[in-house]
């Protein structure tokens, strides 16, 4: 019996993307050809890999136990292939960054261009979510991940750290006056993060102590939706300093409460697991963004 690696990409295909037609759709193949394909790996194995319906299919337990394998074989073929390219220094290769929408935008996508231009032969993917995923599940390189980690199975390297401001733009505080103290704050329209409960825990110096527990009038998941509602004059927000540096700068958003801040930076970093094969593309990539980092964005 012969397994070919061909088959074995085209198996986990089909598991990560969900469907035949979504793997035949990201390899670039026919759904009739995957198809065939699987059939051919189960006829050489003996065994069922899935179960399928009209409505989902289902890993059988032959096909849980092959899913492991077959990661580890690919990976380790990945592992092979980028330390003979590592010899050569030339990085190539898929290399997928993951980040949630604020950073993507204000602090990755400025410098996509330069990175395409010093390594022509990576193929960045980029995606963002704003809750920490499962790396392999998501098939993702690196995630950028922003304040406290807790995931001790991954390797993280510290990128930057980013203030926090607590903001509101010129227009509504035409309207609704300007907050004296962080105790003003409960007359105003704040606004703050749903299913993330730091994020509503401004770093803010007060009676009862250096952070202050918001009560939210409007909620969002992403930082980003909530920088454009304070731009829209919907009111009070606090945000990283990445995201908002050019808004305060340009006047569309105004710092408040200043002289109560604590002074907190909002830690970043980058994460990975420790045993992947994709050294040398995450370093040139960790080593260029950490460099973009250093300075003004």
């Amino acid at each position: 019996m012969d397994l070919h690696s061909d088959d074995l990409k085209i198996f986990v295909a089909v598991i990560d993307s969900g469907s035949l037609s979504a793997a035949a759709a990201h390899l670039g193949q026919t759904t009739s050809g995957v198809s065939r394909a699987l059939g051919r790996l189960e006829e050489k194995l003996g065994a069922s890999l899935l179960t399928r319906t009209t409505r989902r299919m289902d890993l059988t337990e032959e096909g849980q136990l092959l899913l492991q394998h077959a990661r580890a074989i690919l990976a380790g073929l990945a592992a092979a292939e980028e330390t003979i390219r590592m010899r050569r220094q030339q990085p190539s290769g898929r290399l997928c960054v993951d980040a949630a929408s604020p950073f993507m935008l204000h602090c990755v996508v400025p410098h996509v261009a330069q990175f395409r231009a010093l390594y022509p032969d990576i193929r960045l993917e980029l995606t963002s979510n704003d809750q920490i995923a499962d790396l392999i599940a998501h098939r993702t390189d690196i995630a950028i991940r922003i304040g406290a980690l807790a995931d001790s199975t991954l390797h993280a390297r510290p990128l930057t750290a980013s203030p926090l401001h607590v903001l509101a733009s010129p227009t509504y505080l035409e309207r609704h006056g300007v907050p004296a103290t962080p105790e003003a704050l409960a007359a105003h329209s704040l606004l703050g993060f749903v299913q993330y409960d730091a994020g509503n825990q401004w770093p803010l110096r007060h009676a009862a102590g250096n952070t202050l527990q918001i009560v939210p009038a409007l909620t969002a998941s992403s930082g980003e939706t909530l920088r454009q509602l304070a731009l829209a004059g919907q009111g009070i927000v606090c945000l990283a300093d990445f995201m908002t540096r050019d808004d305060i700068a340009a006047g569309r958003l105004v710092p408040l409460l200043q002289t109560c801040a604590t002074g907190y930076r909002q830690q970043i970093h980058a994460v990975y697991y420790r045993n992947t094969g994709l050294a040398r593309r995450i370093s040139c990539f960790l080593e260029f963004l950490q460099q973009k980092l250093s300075l003004p964005l």
